[in-house]
């Protein structure tokens, strides 16, 4: 009966209920003069019989025209409440007048009080009851996974109010680590001590735990997740207050546990006055801005307010990418930072050399590289004209343009390479030593850092999408360990160490402790809510398997090449002490590359990159007898011409 009632259309449902409020005004009219008169009610009503329909009529109207029976029932909350007290109020002063008007029959003031006390009771209760009933009916009919959310605090208690009606989510419990609150029930839910999880898994047939601690530091959450990763239990987080306070994010936007949840350090508060000294109020360009790193430079750039920012970028759809996901942030912020989007080469001199004139650049981010270590062994030819000449090209443009400031954007991997791509690296970080030593115009910096999570280069990507396909997950070596940092922490110090240099400085960012691959992968799987399947579990649902290190990869990487470093003004940057050569011997150097890669000698480009990052003191003979006489590579401007 009551199913065949909710079915009804619209319409019927607020005829429903509009006689289901006359009939509880009916009733508290009468259970107030029967509480207020007791049996002398009979002779009262006698006389104020009339009041009956002059109570119901204006009570009715005055509920439709606020308004009160538009909100669908399962979504009624506190404005439905309100509405209904504002209601109750402006009918009873009406009825009241009309009734003085009316010269009706005596009415004693408490009647009045009990009619407005009981019609909030009745109509109020009526209408949580059947919230419950329809909300209730809604989680039967729909295919609802129960989850527990860990965090009893504010957010938690929004997240849960606001998972109430969610198509997906059910909450049945909270966990939270506050002695306080365990064993309470908050908004209808038990609340659990963190070590009763796992027979509240078993029992409630769970289906993932809700991380809703918003406020928790990255050590704090970290310490959570890893407690958490051994129940087998997919993990799902709420962003963050940052994500929440701008309103970037809604709260039951739920995400994946990222590995910057279990890696990611607590950040180190900026210094404003690094942040802004080679940004504000100037013009600024980002080679490779559609990149990992390229794309969060300009992020972080467009919030410093650059008068313009210039997006030079090889890739047609990764520099439109960048650039609508700027001006959104511009229309948003009303931001007055102009955006030009540049579609070009870094190995194209001349344009790069147009582009920094037409449009004043004063500051250059040069993040432009094939960064991928097994794509550039395979192909050296392009490692090397991308990254070795093509940087060789902007500085030599940055120069004749007079740029202020250049930051180069370098690798771990340039440190003792044994790949392609960390040997090019290497030899743009001695060019741009050597054009740093022979001007004073414009200031040259490198800045080395390790692998970034969720690059796409980047382990972490690769890892995640081999658990989504069930696996097995490919790890190079058990040994093996990386440095990791977060995107916006690597862009946020590459821009601060920029405004320390003075002119042909390494500086090298605090990549904290390496990472142990095996143990990355492992928890990766863990938090998925996955069991490794192994020895000791051969039931288990994912496997690791061992692939060997690829060619040209190293077990164990560094920042240092000579072993020294000195601190700067930021406690996250230091500086390398390390030999660097004249600019007349680099020359020299790229004259035999250059002619290498000129005649697509991929042997001799190898030899020749071999030899120059290895024994970089004196020039040394060709590694083979193909090579022919020396090219002359096009020095700076300002620079004489060695022959």
């Amino acid at each position: 009966m009551i199913e065949r009632l909710l079915n009804l259309p619209r319409f019927g449902r607020r005829a429903l209920l509009l006689v289901l409020d006359g009939t509880v005004i009916t009733l508290s009219l009468w259970l107030a003069l029967v509480l207020r008169l007791g049996d002398e009610w009979r002779e009262v009503v006698a006389e104020a019989w009339p009041l009956l329909p002059l109570l119901v009529g204006v009570g009715l109207s005055v509920f439709w025209i606020l308004g009160f029976y538009r909100p669908i029932l399962r979504y009624a909350g506190r404005d439905l409440f309100n509405t209904l007290i504002k209601g109750i109020g402006l009918s009873l002063i009406a009825v009241m007048a009309m009734w003085l008007l009316l010269r009706g029959g005596f009415i004693p003031r408490t009647v009045w009080f009990l009619i407005a006390l009981l019609m909030l009771t009745l109509i109020g209760g009526s209408r949580l009851l059947l919230r419950d009933y329809v909300t209730r009916r809604f989680a039967m009919n729909a295919t609802r996974k129960p989850v527990i959310i860990y965090g009893a605090g504010v957010a938690g208690i929004q997240l849960a109010s606001a998972l109430k009606h969610d198509p997906v989510y059910l909450p049945v419990a909270f966990a939270d680590d506050n002695h306080e609150l365990q064993h309470s029930v908050i908004v209808g839910l038990k609340v659990y001590h963190p070590r009763q999880l796992d027979a509240v898994l078993e029992r409630e047939q769970i289906d993932a735990i809700l991380l809703a601690i918003p406020s928790a530091s990255r050590a704090q959450r970290r310490t959570i997740l890893n407690r958490l990763a051994v129940l087998q239990v997919r993990l799902l987080v709420m962003p963050s207050m940052t994500e929440l306070a701008s309103g970037a994010k809604r709260i039951d936007e739920l995400r994946e546990v990222d590995v910057e949840d279990i890696l990611g350090r607590d950040p180190v508060k900026p210094q404003p006055e690094l942040l802004a000294a080679c940004i504000t109020d100037k013009t600024v360009m980002v080679t490779g801005a559609g990149g990992s790193i390229g794309a969060e430079l300009c992020r972080q750039i467009l919030q410093l307010r650059p008068q313009r920012l210039v997006l030079f970028d090889l890739s047609e759809y990764a520099l439109y990418a960048i650039e609508r996901d700027l001006r959104e942030r511009l229309d948003k912020t009303s931001g007055a930072t102009e955006l030009v989007a540049v579609l070009g080469s870094v190995n194209q001199r001349l344009q790069v050399e147009s582009t920094l004139r037409r449009y004043a650049v004063q500051t250059i981010y040069h993040a432009a590289a094939y960064k991928h270590l097994p794509l550039v062994e395979q192909n050296p030819l392009a490692g090397v004209q991308t990254n070795v000449f093509g940087t060789l090209r902007t500085a030599e443009a940055a120069l004749a343009t007079g740029v202020e400031t250049f930051v180069f954007i370098s690798t771990d991997k340039a440190v003792r390479p044994c790949n392609i791509m960390g040997s090019t690296k290497r030899l743009a970080e001695l060019i741009l030593q050597a054009l740093a030593s022979t001007q004073t115009t414009t200031r040259f910096c490198m800045v080395r850092f390790g692998n970034v999570l969720g690059s796409s280069g980047s382990v972490v990507p690769l890892f995640r999408e081999q658990i989504r396909r069930g696996g097995p997950v490919t790890v190079t070596h058990p040994a093996a360990t990386r440095y990791f940092m977060t995107i916006p922490e690597a862009a946020q110090l590459v821009i601060q160490a920029g405004s320390l240099a003075q002119g042909g400085e390494v500086y090298l960012l605090d990549m904290g402790e390496p990472v142990n691959i095996l143990a990355l992968a492992q928890r990766m799987i863990e938090l998925s809510g996955y069991q490794l399947r192994n020895d000791q579990h051969p039931d288990g649902d994912i496997a690791i398997e061992f692939i060997g290190l690829r060619e040209g990869e190293k077990l164990h990487e560094e920042l240092l090449i000579s072993g020294n470093d000195a601190p700067t003004a930021h406690p996250m940057i230091k500086q390398a002490t390390e030999e660097a050569l004249p600019w007349s011997v680099v020359r020299q150097y790229l004259s035999r590359l250059h002619q290498a890669a000129e005649a697509a000698d991929e042997r001799a480009v190898r030899e020749w990159l071999r030899v120059i990052v290895t024994q970089p003191v004196t020039l040394p003979s060709p590694p083979a007898e193909r090579l022919h006489a020396p090219v002359t590579v096009s020095a700076p401007r300002r620079l004489q011409t060695v022959g």
